[in-house]
C-alpha cells in the first residue's frame, strides 16, 4: 500500500530554520490534499498545515502561522515542510499525512496514511 517517509528532523537551537520533507510511494498520492502534524510526548497529534491538492489553498496551526510554509513538488513525489523561526515549543515528531477523506483538514482521522514521523528538537 501507499508508504510515507519523512525526513529532514534534527536537533536546532531556537531561531534557526528547517525543513522537512515528505516522500510519497507514488506520485498520485501527492495530488491528493496532503498534511503535517506533530505529536510531543503526552500530548495529542496536533494539526500543522495542509496544502490542497492542486497546490492552491493552503491552512495553518495557530501555533505555526507566519513561521512554517508548506508546498509540494510533484515532479519528485514529496511534500515540504520549512520551519523559519523555530521555538522550543515546536519541538515534536512531526508526521506527514496523506490522502485527506474528506471533513476537517484539521483532524488526523480524516487521512489514510501516515508516515513513521521525524523528531525535531528546538533547544532554547
Amino acid at each position: 500500500q501507499v508508504q510515507l517517509l519523512e525526513s529532514g528532523g534534527g536537533l536546532v537551537q531556537a531561531g534557526d530554520s528547517l525543513r522537512l520533507s515528505c516522500a510519497a510511494s507514488g506520485r498520485t498520492l501527492t495530488s491528493y490534499t496532503m498534511a503535517w502534524f506533530r505529536q510531543a510526548p503526552g500530548n495529542e497529534r496536533e494539526f500543522v498545515a495542509v496544502i490542497t491538492g492542486s497546490g492552491s489553498s493552503t491552512d495553518y496551526g495557530d501555533s505555526v502561522k507566519g513561521r512554517f510554509t508548506i508546498s509540494r513538488g510533484n515532479a519528485k513525489n514529496t511534500v515540504y515542510l520549512q520551519m523559519n523561526s523555530l521555538k522550543a515549543e515546536d519541538t515534536a515528531v512531526y508526521y506527514c499525512a496523506g490522502r485527506w477523506k474528506g471533513g476537517s483538514r484539521n483532524i488526523p482521522t480524516n487521512y489514510d496514511y501516515w508516515g513513521q514521523g521525524t523528531q525535531v528538537t528546538v533547544s532554547s
